[in-house]
């Protein structure tokens, strides 16, 4: 009996002593959940090759949570200096070395290890997209001094490429759904769920050459031009999305003074009723018809040098943008403007870029109702030219001359243009950022060509926390001493009868 029990401990300290030995050994390699581990990031470089402007985007996100969502932060953006990558059309080169500066200030950020696998992507706009109409091969020209420049570089370079005016529209609508979480959520019960489709928000875009409307209709969409086909996070999406060439701000207000010249009385003055009283300049006619935006008459003007007079007149400012635009639509059809199919805007839209800069400059992104707004442009454009520049001494002189034709263009396209209302006008959301990162096309264009957003719903891994380890390590040594004390017992009990039967 002696020897049974001392058998028994011998086995119940040999089983506790071994599966201590692997609780440790599971301790040790199991890190604690909330163990501060450095997690490698990843980086992404975007460069936004505007008609007006370059900038580069400078992404970062954990290494381990592509497919999560909200993830992706801005490290910094890098304004190039200089105007955009098409006005070096006659310097191919100037474009390359413009954009040298930014991507230095690129590789002090990302650490040197890293920088041969970061993607990096240059993607151009409306200007690249008049500048290939006018002459394709200086287009390529300059195409070819940028990727020469960035290939300077040890990054992962990718290719520039020019948008579509509807990849434009699209991507800066994947943009605005990502950052806001619309698209898909984690939610605190631990799983992915799909927000319902009113959550989803439509895109408003206004850059120097183009504008662009993208949103989710509640109809189907009858122009298949104008609908993209998109599977984010196993949810198919068919949305609206529409670019206007050339009603860029930049381009629209050149179209406007050529506009105003055509219906001039004098051929050697224009009576501008957008730029404020007081105000005067001289242009001349090769400025006047340097876009492709706009067509220059047959007969050239006798006349190469022209004076503009700003007369404030915000009632003809008004009528004179008008003319830039056809809102007639077709028999039976919904359109936004020059004929163009579009159907009612519906739901909560987000307008940024140049929408939100011009309105800024007055103080009209906070929500303010479409009776305030009107009130506040016509205000600002009865000043004089003495007046704004006390109010703005220190704003750059070109701006401030254009902020009345700016903002009353901007107020004439999503009105008249776009269709919104004095209630309609209440669902647009002026902003430049969401959680810190700006609102554009460039994270959108990111996340699609580095497969960020998977077509199907990201899978929730959970794995086993170290308390969890700990918990189970424990019972099942416990178990394993309950077991082989049964053990001992049947044995000593058999040893038992043995001895009695002797």
């Amino acid at each position: 009996m002696q020897t049974c029990l001392l058998r028994a401990v011998g086995w119940s300290s040999a089983v506790v002593l071994g599966v201590l030995g692997v609780a440790v050994f599971l301790l040790v390699l199991t890190p604690a959940k909330d163990a501060a581990l450095p997690t490698r990031n990843k980086y992404g470089l975007v460069f936004d090759a505007g008609s007006t402007h370059t900038a580069l985007y400078i992404y970062r996100w954990p290494s381990d949570k592509e497919n999560g969502t909200g993830i992706v932060s801005q490290v910094e953006a890098c304004t190039v200096s200089g105007p955009g990558i098409s006005s070096y059309a006659d310097d191919p080169a100037g474009a390359g070395a413009s954009l040298k500066p930014c991507l230095d200030k690129a590789m002090k950020i990302i650490p040197a290890e890293q920088q041969r696998e970061t993607p990096t992507y240059l993607g151009a706009t409306a200007g690249m997209r008049l500048l290939r109409e006018q002459n394709s091969t200086k287009a390529e020209q300059v195409f070819a001094e940028v990727t020469k420049a960035i290939g300077k570089y040890p990054v992962d370079f990718r290719g520039a490429q020019i948008l579509t005016g509807n990849e434009e529209g699209s991507f800066g609508w994947i943009t605005i759904n990502y950052l806001l979480e619309t698209l898909v959520k984690f939610s605190f019960t631990g799983k992915w769920t799909h927000p319902p489709a009113e959550d989803v928000v439509g895109a408003l875009d206004l850059g120097g050459a183009s504008t662009q409307i993208t949103f989710l209709p509640g109809t189907t969409i009858e122009d298949s031009s104008t609908r993209a086909l998109l599977r984010l996070y196993g949810t198919n999406y068919s949305i609206y999305t529409h670019s206007y060439l050339c009603y860029g701000q930049k381009q629209a207000l050149k179209m406007l003074m050529a506009s105003l010249y055509l219906g001039s009385p004098s051929s050697q003055q224009i009576s501008h009723p957008c730029y404020p009283k007081g105000y005067q300049e001289n242009v001349t006619t090769t400025d006047l018809y340097d876009s492709p935006c706009v067509r220059a008459p047959s007969t050239p003007s006798p006349t190469p040098v022209l004076t503009v007079m700003g007369t404030g007149d915000p009632t003809a400012c008004s009528t004179a943008i008008q003319k830039l635009f056809n809102f007639s639509c077709g028999a039976n059809r919904t359109c936004g403007f020059n004929g163009v199919y579009q159907p009612p805007v519906q739901g909560q839209f987000f307008a940024f870029s140049g929408l939100y800069h011009t309105l800024h400059f007055l103080n009209l992104t906070g929500g303010q109702p479409l009776s305030s707004v009107n009130a506040t442009i016509r205000q600002f454009c009865t000043s004089s030219w003495e007046k704004v520049q006390k109010e703005f001494p220190t704003m750059n002189r070109t701006h401030l001359r254009d902020a009345c034709a700016a903002s009353s263009y901007a107020l004439t396209l999503l009105l008249q243009g776009y269709k919104f209302n004095h209630t309609t006008w209440l669902n647009i959301h002026f902003v430049h950022q969401v959680a810190n990162i700006d609102v554009g096309w460039t994270l959108g264009y990111m996340l699609n060509l580095t497969n960020m957003i998977p077509s199907e719903t990201p899978q929730r891994v959970v794995g086993l926390q170290r308390s969890h380890w700990t918990a189970a390590t424990v019972l099942l040594a416990i178990m394993l001493i309950l077991f082989f004390c049964l053990l001992t017992v049947i044995c000593c009990q058999k040893n038992s009868s043995g001895y009695e039967s002797l």
